[in-house]
């Protein structure tokens, strides 16, 4: 449940690190970043920017979110997943920005806060609908020499 935003909490937002990609009758969110974890975060803020206009949404809200995976394409399903669940479920909770608290890659453990408003089509453009996370296609970079940490994951709309 979205409850009052802590004194003092930092609302800054990061630069976005994301992008939609074609996909038939889909769309594939394509997120980066300088570790997995911000890769992470990016995706969950890819996906909430296409179902509005995230610049729309005040932060005066946070709610938490906790997942689990058996390995990484189960953890990121898990993640993104309980943030629909959250946006259903939760007054239509839609964050602006998500901040992951733990990140465990070992145990395929994650939490993660959101900070945001609940949606309200009086205020918040519609976007497109995300009906489901899917693993078609899902693909996870992760590489601390290369530089490279990036996700890609299908969402059916």
């Amino acid at each position: 449940m979205a409850v009052p935003i802590a004194e003092g909490t930092d609302l800054s937002l990061p630069e976005a690190k994301y992008e939609y990609l074609d996909h038939t009758a889909d769309v594939q969110l394509h997120s980066w970043g300088e570790d997995l974890k911000e890769a992470f975060e990016n995706v969950g803020i890819a996906m909430f920017n296409y179902m509005t206009d995230l610049q729309t949404v005040d932060m005066t809200l946070q709610t938490e979110i906790e997942a689990q995976g058996d390995d990484l394409e189960g953890l990121l399903f898990h993640f993104l997943d309980e943030w629909l669940f959250i946006f259903s479920a939760d007054d239509f909770f839609i964050p602006r920005k998500i901040v992951i608290t733990e990140f465990d890659m070992e145990a395929f453990r994650i939490k993660a806060i959101g900070y945001g408003e609940a949606f309200d089509l009086d205020k918040h453009p519609q976007g497109t609908e995300v009906k489901a996370i899917t693993y078609s296609a899902m693909q996870i970079y992760n590489d601390d020499e290369k530089g490279q940490h990036e996700l890609f994951v299908i969402i059916d709309i």
